[in-house]
Parts: C-alpha cells; sequence; structure tokens
C-alpha cells in the first residue's frame, strides 16, 4: 500500500516527502562542512579521533550553507555576515555554539583597522589607499569597516541604484584584496592567490589579511584584534574613529565595532543541536582551536584565538544573535534600509484591539492611493521586538522597562510620548516622566509596611511602574528574589501561566479556554495601567502599582464602562517612611519618578520612523488636519497603540542610546532588579546571552 501511494505522488511532492524523511530521521553523526583542502585535513583528523564526525567540502560558505539546508551537512562555524545570510528565510538555520575568546573578548570580538606604524594618514583619509580585506561580505573584513566609512561620509555611496557597493568600494580604493569579489576587479588586484572566498586564497580571513599587509600588499588591513601575532605588535598601530592612531593593544579604546563572535550553525532541529555540542565536548586528543599542523594555514574548523565554546539559548536565532546594532550596519550595505522619504513603515501591534486601531490608521494614512502606515501583529511586546528585528515590523511604542529590554537587543528609541501639552510647541525640552505609585483602597489598612501576604495588581511582568519599580524597591529591602514569597498571589499578565502572579488574572472574560488569561495584551482585562487600578476596584488585589494619572481617568465619570461606579476619593496611595495619603498627593508619595513611553525601531531607521511619524501626528495627532482618526484616542478600549494621555510625540533628544533616555537612577534600578534571574524577559535573556548586545 505504502509503494502504491508513493507511486501515485507527483515527482515534486515525491522529492519533498523524502526529503522531509531525511531531514526527519534521528542523526546518528556530524557532517561537518569544510571550504578547502587544508581545512579538509583538519576535519579528516578530528574524524580518526571521532568517528561521530564526518566531513563534507564546499568551496565557500554559501556552498556550506545550502548544504545543510538541503540536509546533505549539518555544521559550520561562521562569521556574523555569513550568519545573517544563514539566518534568512531561504536557509532558516540556527547558531547554537559561540566561539569564546577568553577575558580580553567574550563571545565578543573588535573589528579593527591595522596599519603599519609611522604613517601619517588616519581613517579619514583611506581614499586611494591599498586594502586588504578578511572576504566579502565578512564581519571584521568588510561589514564593519565599509559600513564605518559610509556612516562616517568618507566613503560616499548614493545606494544599490547608482552603483553596487562593490563598485564603489572598488572606485575608494586603489586597489584591494577581497576574497570573494569579481575576478579581475580592483578589488581582487591586490591578491596573491585566485581571490576565493576560501583558504585557496592565501590573503583569505583575518591571518590572510594581515600577511597582505605585512607583504606590502596593502596599506591597511580589516581584521579582528587578535590577529597581530604578540612579536609584531609594536610595528604596527590601529586607526582609531577620530583620526588618530593606537597602540594594538589598545583595542578596547580604538575599535570600529564589536562583534559578535563566531558561531556553530546548523538546522532547527533540537536534538541534531545536542548531538553536535556533546560531539564537540567529549574530543578527546585533538586540538579543535590549533591549525598549527597545517601551516601556513590559520583558522581551520574554528578560530585559533578560541579559548573555549560556549552554548546559546535553545531559542537563539541570527538576529537575536547578532543584534540589531550589527544587523543594521549589514542592512546598511545591502541597502535594505527604510530611506529617508520611504513610503511606509509598518507598525506592530499587540493584540486584536490594537490591530484594529492600526489597521484604521493604515486605512486613514492613504496618501495617492498608498499607505504610510502598515500593520503587523504579535501576541505580545517581545514577539514585536523579535519582528522588529527581523525587519517584519519596524516600529512600535513601548515602555521604559520595554524600551530597556530593547536596548540590550540593540534597538533605540527614536520617539517619545509627551504628556504635556505645553512642551508640545517648544524643542530641546526634556522628555515626559510620570510617577510610578502604589494605589490601596481608603481605610483598607493597607501601609508600605505591612505589604507582605497581600495580593498584587501589576501593569505587566517586567513592565516600568508596575513591576520594575516596586519589584525593585522590594528585592532592595528582602535581598530574595521569589517575589511569590512576599506577595500571596496578583495579577501581572506576562507571567508563566502556572506562577502565583496569574492566579488573580481574568483573561478576556470568556467562560471556557480563556487563552488570554494573564497574557501581556489588551485581551487580558487586566493588563496595562488601567487594567491594573481594575484590579484594585473589583477586588482580585489588594495594592496596584500603576502610574500617577490613572485614578483620575478612571474614576468620577472618566473611564471605560467598568470605571462607571468608581470614585476617586476611595483610593489612597502608600509608599516607604509614609501614611496612606491622598491620590493627588502624588508629588510626595510615590515610588519613582519613570520615564514616558517611547516608540523604539532598529538604528538604521530611526531617521525615517521620525520623519513618517512627525508627518502622521500633523494629520492625526492631538489637534491634527484629518478628524477621521486620532492616533492617541482609544476608546472604548485604553491606551491602544500609544498612550491616551499623549499629547504629541517629540524625538528622542540627545544621543538617541537607551541607557541616556532611561537616565541612570533607572538603568541602576534595573541593574539591581536584573540580579533576578526570573524578573528578567525571556527575549532579554537571548539577547544578554553573549556580551556584544550594545549600540555602537
Amino acid at each position: 500500500m505504502k509503494h502504491l501511494i508513493l507511486s501515485l505522488l507527483r515527482p515534486a511532492l515525491l522529492l519533498s516527502y523524502l526529503v522531509a524523511v531525511v531531514l526527519s530521521a534521528p542523526a546518528e553523526n556530524v557532517r561537518w562542512c569544510v571550504k578547502s583542502d587544508k581545512e579538509h585535513e583538519k576535519c579528516v583528523a578530528m574524524a580518526k579521533k571521532a568517528p561521530v564526525f564526518t566531513c563534507v567540502k564546499r568551496s565557500d560558505s554559501l556552498g556550506c550553507i545550502t548544504a545543510i539546508h538541503e540536509g546533505i551537512a549539518d555544521a559550520i562555524t561562521l562569521d556574523g555576515g555569513d550568519i545573517y545570510t544563514a539566518g534568512l528565510e531561504n536557509y532558516k538555520l540556527h547558531p547554537i555554539i559561540a566561539e569564546d575568546y577568553g577575558a580580553t573578548s567574550d563571545t565578543c570580538y573588535y573589528a579593527v583597522a591595522v596599519v603599519k606604524k609611522g604613517g601619517a594618514f588616519g581613517i579619514r583619509d583611506l581614499r586611494g589607499k591599498r586594502s586588504c580585506h578578511t572576504g566579502l561580505g565578512k564581519s571584521a573584513g568588510w561589514n564593519i569597516p565599509i559600513g564605518t566609512l559610509i556612516k562616517l561620509d568618507v566613503l560616499k555611496w548614493g545606494g544599490i541604484e547608482d552603483e553596487s557597493i562593490e563598485s564603489a568600494v572598488g572606485n575608494f580604493f586603489s586597489k584591494s584584496c577581497a576574497p570573494g569579489a569579481e575576478k579581475g576587479t580592483s578589488l581582487c588586484q591586490a591578491c596573491k592567490g585566485d581571490c576565493s572566498r576560501s583558504h585557496d586564497e592565501p590573503y583569505y580571513d583575518y591571518g590572510g589579511a594581515f600577511q597582505c599587509l605585512v607583504e606590502d600588499a596593502g596599506d591597511v588591513a580589516f581584521v579582528k584584534h587578535l590577529t597581530v601575532p604578540d612579536n609584531m605588535k609594536a610595528d604596527y598601530e590601529l586607526l582609531c574613529l577620530d583620526n588618530t592612531r593606537a597602540p594594538i593593544d589598545n583595542y578596547k579604546n580604538c575599535h570600529l565595532a564589536r562583534v559578535p563572535a563566531h558561531a556553530v550553525v546548523t538546522r532547527k532541529d533540537p536534538d541534531l543541536a545536542d548531538l553536535i555540542w556533546n560531539s564537540l565536548n567529549s574530543l578527546q586528543g585533538f586540538d579543535l582551536f590549533s591549525s598549527q599542523a597545517y601551516a601556513p594555514a590559520k583558522n581551520l574548523l574554528f578560530k585559533d584565538s578560541t579559548v573555549k565554546l560556549v552554548r546559546l539559548p535553545a531559542n537563539t536565532n541570527s538576529f537575536l544573535y547578532l543584534g540589531a546594532s550589527y544587523l543594521g550596519i549589514v542592512r546598511s550595505l545591502n541597502k535594505e534600509v527604510i530611506a529617508a522619504g520611504s513610503n511606509a513603515i509598518t507598525w506592530c501591534a499587540v493584540s486584536l484591539f490594537e490591530t484594529r486601531k492600526c489597521d484604521k490608521w493604515s486605512v486613514n494614512s492613504l496618501v495617492d492611493g498608498e499607505s504610510k502606515i502598515l500593520c503587523q501583529t504579535a501576541p505580545t511586546v517581545e514577539e514585536c521586538m523579535k519582528m522588529i528585528m527581523s525587519k517584519e515590523a519596524d516600529a512600535m511604542a513601548v515602555d521604559g522597562g520595554e524600551v530597556y529590554t530593547a536596548g540590550q537587543c540593540g534597538l533605540v528609541p527614536a520617539m517619545v510620548e509627551q504628556y504635556d501639552e505645553a512642551k508640545c510647541s517648544q524643542s530641546g525640552v526634556s522628555a515626559s516622566s510620570y510617577y510610578a505609585v502604589a494605589v490601596v483602597k481608603r481605610g483598607s489598612g493597607v501601609t508600605w509596611d505591612n505589604l507582605r501576604g497581600k495580593r498584587s495588581c501589576h501593569t505587566g511582568f517586567g513592565r516600568t511602574a508596575g513591576w520594575n519599580i516596586p519589584m525593585g524597591k522590594i528585592h532592595k529591602q528582602t535581598g530574595d528574589c521569589d517575589f511569590s514569597k512576599f506577595f500571596s498571589s496578583g495579577c501581572a499578565p506576562g507571567s508563566p501561566a502556572d506562577s502565583p502572579f496569574c492566579s488573580q488574572c481574568v483573561g478576556s472574560g470568556k467562560a471556557v479556554d480563556d487563552k488570554a488569561k494573564c497574557r501581556a495584551s489588551a485581551e487580558e482585562k487586566y493588563y496595562g495601567y488601567a487594567g491594573a487600578f481594575r484590579c484594585l476596584v473589583e477586588g482580585a488585589g489588594d495594592v496596584a502599582f500603576i502610574k500617577h494619572t490613572i485614578v483620575a481617568e478612571n474614576s468620577d465619570g472618566n473611564g471605560a464602562a467598568w470605571a462607571a461606579n468608581v470614585v476617586s476619593s476611595d483610593y489612597e496611595l502608600i509608599c516607604p517612611n509614609k501614611g496612606p495619603v491622598p491620590i493627588s498627593d502624588f508629588e510626595s508619595c510615590h515610588l519613582a519618578v519613570t520615564p514616558a513611553h517611547a516608540v523604539v525601531t532598529r538604528p538604521e531607521s530611526r531617521n525615517a520612523v521620525v520623519t513618517i511619524l512627525q508627518e502622521q501626528q500633523s494629520r492625526f495627532g492631538k489637534d491634527g488636519s484629518d478628524p477621521n482618526f486620532r492616533m492617541f484616542e482609544s476608546a472604548p478600549e485604553k491606551n491602544l497603540l500609544f498612550k491616551d494621555s499623549t499629547k504629541c510625540l517629540q524625538k528622542v533628544p540627545g544621543t538617541n542610546d537607551y541607557k541616556s533616555f532611561l537616565g541612570p537612577d533607572y538603568v541602576d534600578a534595573m541593574i539591581s532588579l536584573r540580579q533576578c534571574s526570573d524578573s528578567t524577559p525571556d527575549l532579554e535573556k537571548l539577547c544578554t546571552s553573549h556580551t556584544c548586545q550594545q549600540t555602537n
């Protein structure tokens, strides 16, 4: 019967079936992909020590990526540029193990520009010089330096519509060796061999690019900070971004960027990942991190400077591993960015209600038949951030705690909500802020000193006023990260489903199979500021951690239907070292002054997002010209896409770095709270699983 079914299948379906069978079969060995004869020699030697390994040879990284995707090979170690390619939809490979280069850099390295000592030129004087690159599209040797030269406006490139980036670089340098470039062009002119992106080209990779400089085939080598041998450091220098030079060992202060380490990639298969990790760890009598026996070749299978291997969290993908800063450089070189004057940005909405509002915004944003705002939907803020990193979406507005997480993943704040209308007409004003407060029912007897054992209502797990500020204070008091020992139960949407901080949540109100219960979205009735206050009002908690305006916005005739009979005077504020005070006394009784919500995006998209949002609020802001839609109104719901109390959006002042935006006090509070692993969102754990995630 089985043979009959297969014979009836069309050839294409049969092939798909067979591939699926092959890929689903449990792996018994690890087929390592190599790119040169020397690398194949080392791989064969490894396989003799551990027969679980076999070797598959392809001509270049892309050939190996394709072979792994097709199930012909299983693993290869790649640099950041190739990890980006491997993670694209065509291949869907995932990094599973990172190289660790020891105390100097951990799972990162520094991309540097090396020159011979004694010259007079700096990084801004490279036009007309000869350049040595590790390989076309590689991190330290191409993506970082070329992206940096474009960013510094030293290399002027109008984009792919004018000329290819290879052509622009070829015209900038007098001649180069960039292995992998088109043979016969100036980018291959300085090469010693065939200019292939493999060890068949002597000037390929870090050691090769440095040798290109040593042998005077080039004036500058773009490599990583560990490339120059100790006995040669005195004869070479680094080019710094401020156009000065520095000694080779001063790479921490003089570099082009910090770059995620090389990593082993494979198909998304937990069993295969375990097999690869266990096989590498059990390897006896073989030095994975030495290529000395195969000289002059270097960095075979792994970088020779690797000290150890580090297992990455199971859900890591290429976008999370590389981080938004590095991805921005790669996309800039590929011209995969939203350029200023682009037609649209894609907003990420969380929940059905936000999606409805976003769709209405999109329809009303039409100009000449094209929408300026497109919409993407995700079940949580974290999933939206992943979409922004992977360029499936471009922007969303988040609270301060989420700005912190976004920043840890390399995203940047672009615009900030302003709640003071008078400041909307002023330029250069400080960003809005608000008071984080603790609200209780008047006469309940609940104070800050007797909070232990009570039930708590939070805006959401990891949110600023609702979690980070109060739990940070409690952690400083108790030193205990297990907050379930402090509160008896509560509702903190976004908490694990089995947590006591989900037990008081009510979901959407459906009687059966309510998947919205405790979800960090507007479908959970107790989510957000108004939701946390509603949790207190309806008796699900004894204290609500919210911002200072919420009680007034949801009482005395204001707010949604559930708040119709709420009287503000029935509630009061509590704070450390003070008795309960009226709701209006928030300036004297609060937990912290916290930053306003902000729009986050990828670094390379920031200018376009700002430009489009400025246009949009001139039409749909509080006093916008188009009455058909209002960005800052959500009735009958609350705070969808933006806070309803927003008067305008303003460009984030200063450096647009998330730490500068949040301020040192808030960042210090977050660092303290992050001592509690359970208080760190899963996305942030993934983004900080190695030390490179930072905005450069």
